[in-house]
């Protein structure tokens, strides 16, 4: 049986009933995290000009799914394109091995799907933790090798996981759910040189739109190829140079993945679960150098003023980004503001990082002095084996002490009410007040109990 067989197989038998509670909770926290970014960005001029650009599009065209935040009508693929910008130009996405961002493109699709189809909080809830699942699992061994290709992970596999949870929620058969997955090999896309050189690329905007494209041939009868992923010019020999699972590079140094072991213990080993929240916006690889380093001061009581330095060992990919092919915040690079280094250097003086606050300071903002005097002393040092987003931080202090703490790459994996209570603070700047937004967090809480989900959950972003 194909890979495209067995992932479809899985998406058109699962029920809500086969989800274990923290996959129920995981989608939850998922919707929950991508609601909260599309509201942070409701007024951001990337919003606006998606906005503009899909009501330009498609003049005269139906008007049959809902923007978020605005509550305009546009197509289907329109409202999509719109809510994934949105979300991304929010910047609290969910993050799964650094490098993809799976909320970005299978939350607008299931919401756009959810929409047209009165689904159930239940059915929501099932078709994005599907979405996720097969997009992780498609995406896990092979996301630096992809990116060495000049390739984007991020919209690359991002296509398949809004496919999955859009099929899912038109209620396609395991047939037809099989051609969306194998279309979605036509339809992926994402570079990463435009914006390596002054550009903006179109990411995961277009990726939920081609997913919406790919469902369509296929619950129009459309078939879209047998072996399209692991077949020999298939996806995998497309994006990854191979079919054989040889990798250029990989997160823990080996060389090799096994295409075979993709669907292993699909529906009982979940590694949606890995998914983790990135509460601060920054890159996924800064946001542990905040809490671990904060947390290392606060338990040792380590004050600015006592700082000497500070050193961070890394897995050696987060200093390589986007890719060790052709990296632009390479090792080399100075302590700037917006580096690894500027973020460790707020943990420790600050103790945080503001939510609401892009990766550098805005329009009347600006770094604390003790900021931007500690990161020249923060010293990165890479590790081939380190744990994703789990640094080693070491503090010295000027009285000749040093104290350390170790980051297990879990520090942003959170249960719902964790998620809940640590994103709560962003309803100070958002424009439908704390009310509202404490209403739509239990709304997520409770998308279980919900009949019309997308409906609801549309109505509350809006002010």
């Amino acid at each position: 049986m194909s890979l495209s067989r067995e992932f479809a197989g899985f998406v058109a038998n699962l029920r809500y009933e086969d989800l274990p509670p923290e996959v129920v909770d995981r989608a939850k926290g998922v919707t929950l995290q991508a609601l909260s970014s599309a509201l942070i960005a409701r007024h951001m001029p990337a919003s606006r000009q998606a906005l503009a650009l899909m009501q330009e599009e498609e003049a005269g065209g139906g008007g049959a799914a809902t923007v978020l935040c605005h509550g305009a009508r546009l197509t289907k693929a329109g409202a999509a394109f719109v809510n994934a910008e949105m979300i991304f130009a929010g910047g609290k996405w969910d993050t799964f091995r650094m490098l993809t961002h799976p909320g970005i493109a299978i939350l607008p699709a299931a919401l756009a799907a959810a929409e047209i189809t009165a689904a159930s909080g239940r059915e929501f809830l099932t078709a994005v933790a599907a979405g996720y699942e097969v997009m992780e699992r498609m995406a896990a061994e092979f996301i630096p090798t992809v990116m060495s290709r000049g390739f984007h992970a991020g919209p690359v596999f991002g296509i398949f996981g809004a496919a999955v949870a859009a099929a899912k929620l038109q209620r396609l058969d395991s047939g037809q759910i099989h051609s969306a997955i194998a279309q979605c090999v036509n339809l992926a896309s994402g570079n990463l040189e435009g914006a390596r050189s002054g550009g903006r690329s179109l990411r995961e905007g277009g990726a939920v739109r081609n997913a919406l494209l790919a469902v369509a041939l296929a619950k129009h009868g459309i078939p879209g190829g047998e072996t399209a992923l692991e077949g020999e010019a298939g996806f995998y020999h497309a994006y990854a140079g191979n079919n054989r699972g040889e990798l250029r590079y990989s997160f823990t140094g080996l060389n090799r993945a096994d295409l075979s072991k993709i669907t292993e213990g699909l529906g009982r080993n979940w590694i949606f679960l890995e998914t983790l929240y990135r509460i601060y916006s920054t890159a996924g690889y800064n946001i542990a150098h905040i809490d671990v380093t904060a947390k290392l001061c606060e338990e040792h009581n380590l004050a600015y003023d006592n700082i000497e330095r500070i050193e961070a060992v890394v897995n050696w990919l987060e200093t390589e980004y986007p890719s060790p092919a052709f990296p632009s915040r390479g090792i080399e690079n100075p302590p700037q503001v917006g580096s690894t280094q500027y973020f460790t250097a707020w943990g420790a003086a600050r103790r945080g990082y503001p939510l609401l606050r892009g990766d550098r300071p805005g329009a009347g903002e600006a770094d604390p002095p003790e900021v931007l005097d500690l990161m020249q002393r923060v010293t990165l040092i890479p590790a081939v084996r380190r744990t994703l987003f789990g640094p080693r931080i070491t503090v010295f202090t000027k009285d000749g002490r040093h104290f350390t703490k170790e980051g297990t790459g879990r520090e942003f994996i959170w249960d719902f009410e964790d998620l809940s209570r640590r994103i709560r603070p962003i309803a100070s700047g958002l424009s439908i007040g704390e009310t509202q937004f404490a209403g739509l967090i239990d709304t997520c809480r409770h998308l279980d109990r919900i009949g019309q989900a997308a409906e609801r959950l549309m109505a509350l972003t809006t002010p």
